[in-house]
């Protein structure tokens, strides 16, 4: 009989509740991020990765922890060489999705709508050199006085070579809303505004503050906007989100084995939706959506799970176009499983999740 493995964190409300679900029905031991290697049993299992807490908010490590973290990845995957070990979520199908371009290329060759990339970036990003892809992205070398405007300006003359007039700039890797900004210019007047949860520190440069914050001023905004730039950035369109009861929304959907487990709307009066920004969670039973949209809604994320070899579930955003109500994915997260609207309630995401690791430990 397999042994059913989680890898995390002691303590965390997604070790907590996981736990709660298999209560009675499965056991499970617990391997500590820290110390994992002589944590991991030998022999017959099946391993669920949780992702490791971060404690810096500094976004110039950002780059760092998660290289360090799909290097980890990629030596558990090595026990994929032993027939007896089975991944919930394989760590390559994790280590992919970390990637947001790569993530995101892969879906648009697949013919999945997703919120697209400004064309030049499409094609940078899609060069065959891998080794220097970060060097021939637009936010070109490290500038270390960002009263400079040479990046933002490059941003600008993108924009206006695509006739864009509002973007997404977010880091290539991250989650949480960490580093992502909202840039809108009007054309006629040259008013800017920028939606950021960024700030530049003295001491720890741009950091993370889980505020989102308006800039209008070019003062405020060119010096933020330069440092964002400086990582490894991937550029969006911004489309136009629909209205529910004055507010914007999107959709997160949490997908497993070929059923949508949860589907939340996430409200803000921003472009930025992350519910940690005290933005507001709704059901999406309460949209009032036609059944096609949510049939549609099913099937883009049914077919964006297929793109991913060894991708059991999947945290998945989504937007409707204004008006069409079209779905588009905005980005997914191999381990976008943890949903507070779910686990205060019927914690119906973990309580499938053992369902799956009981039905390997005892098949």
């Amino acid at each position: 009989m397999r042994q059913a493995v989680l890898l995390g964190n002691p303590d965390t409300k997604r070790t907590c509740y996981f736990g709660q679900a298999a209560a009675g029905r499965l056991p499970v031991l617990l391997a500590d991020w820290k110390g994992w290697r002589e944590q991991l049993p030998e022999g017959d299992m099946i391993l669920k990765i949780d992702p490791p807490l971060w404690e810096s908010c500094a976004l110039g490590e950002l780059e760092e922890l998660t290289r360090d973290y799909i290097a980890q990845l990629m030596e558990i995957s090595y026990l994929a060489q032993n027939d007896s070990t089975e991944f919930f979520n394989h760590p390559k199908a994790i280590a992919f999705l970390l990637d947001k371009r790569a993530c995101k290329l892969r879906l648009m060759e697949a013919g999945v709508p997703v919120t697209e990339p400004l064309k030049t970036d499409i094609h940078l990003a899609g060069a065959t050199d891998t080794k220097n892809q970060d060097s021939l992205l637009i936010h070109g070398e490290m500038i270390k006085n960002c009263r400079r405007k040479q990046n933002a300006e490059a941003l600008m003359t993108l924009m206006e070579k695509e006739r864009v007039h509002q973007v997404f700039i977010k880091p290539n890797k991250g989650s949480g809303a960490a580093g992502v900004a909202a840039f809108r210019i009007q054309p006629a007047t040259g008013q800017m505004a920028l939606y950021t949860c960024c700030l530049l520190h003295p001491e720890f440069g741009l950091v993370n503050t889980k505020r989102l914050r308006r800039l209008s001023e070019p003062d405020e905004i060119f010096p933020l906007l330069e440092a964002v730039l400086q990582m490894n950035c991937l550029v969006e369109r911004w489309y136009a989100k629909p209205q529910y009861q004055g507010f914007s929304y999107d959709l997160r959907a949490v997908f497993q084995e070929g059923k949508m487990d949860f589907l939340l709307a996430r409200l803000s009066r921003g472009p930025i939706t992350n519910l940690h920004l005290n933005n507001h969670p709704v059901s999406a039973a309460q949209l009032g959506l036609p059944a096609s949209v949510m049939e549609s809604v099913f099937h883009t994320c049914q077919r964006a799970m297929e793109c991913f070899q060894g991708l059991r579930s999947a945290g998945i955003d989504l937007l409707l176009e204004k008006g069409s109500q079209e779905p588009r994915i905005i980005e997914m997260n191999a381990q976008g499983d943890l949903i507070y609207q779910d686990i205060y309630n019927q914690n119906r995401i973990y309580d499938h999740q053992v369902e799956i690791m009981k039905r390997y430990v005892e098949g």
